[in-house]
């Protein structure tokens, strides 16, 4: 260990994780690819039963986990929605698109392995065109240089790597990593999946997987818990996917926001080890801190067939910690019988805006939105189970019986490559390719925008259906006008098939070849497979024992990596006469501000990525995307010139938001690019979650208006002044002065949520700042 590494542990303030801690009752490793790390339910129930004791009442599932996992369970602070925890995550997981950032933030902090077992996983840099083989072949080609680096970072700070193939990020973890009561952290908004194994899996900015990495308590403000209560039984085409579609149409896209949605009652037990991942996946949606679900034995037999019996067989020995105590207390609760749920499709341009099948024909035609629909597309990290492609294709061996084929174009996504060869072998991959299916690469393709769509033109107005979990404007194809809705992937091929929003499988006839009409029944399938899984082709790195030969490569002249500079530190000094970048009108995710797609080639070199910044965001002032005023001259231009205009000439600048400014993706890039043109205030009426952490992580003030009217208070035009921040405390207000230039002026007051350690992190300029003056203060 780092002599800061040492002190910390002599010191007793910060802890640091040791591995590996050894399980008294059983050794148990946390998977297969990392023999000599055990899990620790004793540590787990040690401090779940320190809590307790304190708190004399019954906890909830996510609350056992969460304290479960406090650095200091006997003197932390606990209040839900008020103060914040310091934990110790078991592991982190991140995805090659952000893995790039945080693997250069990692090497920026001096420190020479990572505290905790981590991985890579290559999945967001693969372009659906082709085909899976030819796809995967092109990406390996482009991406060389990327890939390079992930694999030598990899084995040199002891990282594993799961090379371009391997499948989505949050697939591989389900199979091989999550597991009843472990904590992940995981670079990517859709972590949450493996709660559908009973794990509080968390999506984060990189610069907290790097916390972590680091081996340094990481913080959360210690979340509400909303509780799901299901009753009845899931039957006929009602399948997992249709539970969330429902609760983000009651919850909407903010209602789950600093909140962990725990899932319990006697309709948990109908639902697949998957399908509930599924449902935890797309939490994301509304908002949520994560998702979980109980242990049972849909878990236990899932960990069996993925080669992990012994893990169910400690889980349950520890189970009373991995289900939620009788009589526990919710902050909120909704009540779903799975019994009297419908198929649900949900969108367009918002995940939360929820239909059932049966009405979103009518829906769509009053709406004016397309019926016909263009393509059906299947898989992703929500979707991509061998239950869900079983059900699929049990709906489309029923078309082929009867002579049909899709009338849209259809294509399937597996979600590993274990996925991928065991459909093969099963016969699924070729039912979807006789109904007329593209099986595109072990990647997450399309549900990102990574598709290369040859079928329209930009700004033809058409409808596609998908089974993934996020539906902007433009985030698949990059065309605003492609109406995109989420369905479960059964309703997808069937809606493929038919090739209308008109049509509704439950109660709907299709015409045969024969000219005769026959009605789908309800698809059945297999939740695992009967024999084992197939684990396909090897795509695992191991990390060396010692990495420290390892040569790790940044050209100074690539355009796809860029080494870390340090931001500039807080002068001391209120933030004066600050000029606004953009208002923005209404929604503004983070793809809005920093979009994927094509750009995704730049996740490594912060420059180069920086010219995308806010580009999708509405200018209030015209109603126009990348078009603001220079308030130097006059002149309208795109947004992230303007910025870069106002850095060269020293000027300090705000952005004003909307309601839930950030929502979406955890992508840290968002965060990083207005700190890197200049940036120092982000003004909003509220923020998402992950989004406002990212924002104090790179030095940037998250504000929030007072009085969420006065957001009409503040025009383009103004200048703002942030004043009291050489007395900025937790609680405390900040005043802000605007400036109007007729120079008249008002003050209004803004909220924030900064904790101690946070406003340390805005003074020294960043995070990661922060850690640095630590680690030379401990040497």
């Amino acid at each position: 260990y780092s002599p800061f590494f040492q002190h910390a542990l002599n010191s007793g303030v910060r802890r640091y994780h040791v591995a590996p801690v050894l399980c008294q009752r059983a050794k148990v490793a946390m998977s297969h690819f990392e023999p000599n790390e055990y899990i620790n339910y004793e540590k787990l129930e040690k401090n779940i039963n320190i809590v307790r004791k304190r708190l004399d009442r019954p906890l909830t599932l996510s609350e056992k986990i969460v304290y479960g996992h406090l650095d200091d369970p006997a003197k932390q602070e606990i209040e839900r929605g008020k103060t914040y925890l310091r934990l110790r995550p078991d592991r982190v997981a991140m995805q090659d698109a952000t893995a790039q950032m945080a693997m250069l933030q990692f090497i920026s902090s001096g420190l020479p392995k990572v505290a905790v077992p981590s991985t890579i996983h290559c999945d967001h840099l693969i372009e659906a065109q082709s085909g899976g083989e030819k796809d995967l072949q092109r990406a390996k080609d482009i991406n060389q240089e990327v890939y390079n680096f992930l694999s030598t970072a990899g084995a040199k700070y002891g990282v594993g790597f799961w090379k371009p193939g391997s499948g989505i990020i949050h697939q591989i973890i389900l199979e091989n990593y999550s597991y009843p009561g472990v904590m992940l952290i995981g670079t990517d908004s859709h972590t949450p999946n493996g709660g559908g194994l009973g794990g509080i899996c968390i999506g984060v900015g990189g610069a907290d997987a790097v916390d972590v990495m680091a081996g340094i308590p990481w913080e959360l403000k210690c979340p509400k818990v909303i509780g799901v209560k299901l009753t009845g039984k899931l039957s006929g085409w009602t399948s997992p996917k249709d539970v969330i579609l429902k609760v983000a149409g009651i919850l909407t896209v903010k209602g789950g926001t600093g909140a962990i949605i725990e899932y319990h009652g006697p309709g948990v037990d109908s639902i697949s080890c998957t399908g509930m991942a599924t449902i935890c996946n797309m939490g994301a949606e509304i908002g949520a801190t994560t998702s979980i679900f109980p242990y049972n034995e849909r878990m236990k037999k899932y960990l069996g067939k993925t080669g992990r019996a012994d893990i169910a067989a400690l889980a349950d020995e520890f189970k009373q910690h991995l289900v939620p105590d009788s009589g526990c207390q919710y902050d909120q609760v909704i009540e779903i019988n799975l019994s009297e749920l419908k198929p649900h499709i949900n969108g367009p341009f918002t995940p939360d805006l929820a239909h059932p099948v049966s009405d979103i024909g009518a829906v769509a035609e009053k709406e004016g939105w397309p019926v016909d629909i263009r393509v059906g597309l299947i898989g992703s990290c929500t979707n991509s189970s061998y239950e869900d492609m079983g059900r699929s294709a049990a709906v489309a061996k029923q078309a082929l019986a009867h002579g049909l084929k899709c009338k849209s174009k259809f294509t399937i996504t597996p979600g590993s490559e274990q996925i991928r060869a065991t459909i093969e072998r099963d016969g699924y991959a070729k039912v979807l390719r006789e109904v007329g299916g593209l099986v595109l690469a072990n990647a997450c393709g399309p549900c990102i925008g990574q598709w290369d769509r040859k079928d329209i033109k930009k700004g033809e107005k058409n409808t596609i259906v998908t089974s993934y979990n996020r539906n902007f404007t433009g985030r698949n194809d990059a065309n605003p006008e492609t109406h995109a809705f989420v369905t479960s992937p059964e309703i997808v091929t069937a809606l493929s098939i038919a090739g209308t929003l008109k049509f509704n499988p439950e109660t709907d006839y299709l015409t045969g070849a024969d000219g005769k009409k026959f009605k789908l029944e309800a698809p059945d399938a297999d939740e695992l497979p009967k024999l084992e899984f197939d684990p396909g082709q090897d795509t695992y790195q191991y990390p060396p024992k010692d990495g420290s030969g390892q040569h790790v490569d940044v050209s100074p002249t690539s355009q796809r990596l860029q080494l870390l500079e340090p931001f500039d530190k807080w002068d001391g000094k209120d933030l004066e006469d600050m000029l606004i970048l953009i208002k923005v009108k209404g929604k503004c995710t983070t793809d809005h501000i920093s979009a994927a797609g094509p750009w995704l080639k730049f996740r490594g070199h912060l420059d180069n990525i920086s010219n995308n910044l806010l580009i999708g965001a509405i200018n209030i002032e015209n109603g126009k995307a990348n078009s603001v005023r220079n308030a130097l001259t006059q002149e309208f231009g795109p947004v992230p010139d303007t910025a870069r205009y106002y850095k060269k000439m020293g000027i300090k600048w705000a952005v004003v938001g909307d309601e839930n400014y950030g929502e979406g993706s955890s992508r840290e890039h968002a965060a990083l690019e207005p700190r890197h043109l200049g940036g120092r205030v982000i003004i909003t009426k509220s923020f998402a979650r992950i989004h406002e952490t990212n924002l104090k992580k790179q030095g940037l003030l998250p504000l929030t208006f007072a009085d969420p009217a006065d957001y009409n208070k503040i025009h383009p035009v103004d200048k703002l002044s942030i004043v009291g921040l050489k007395d900025f405390a937790p609680g405390k207000p900040l005043k802000c002065i605007i400036k109007h230039p007729n120079g008249s002026q008002e003050t209004i007051m803004l909220n924030h949520t900064f904790n101690e350690s946070q406003i340390e992190w805005f003074q020294a300029g960043s995070a990661l700042n922060r850690m640095k003056e630590l680690q030379q203060k401990s040497s």
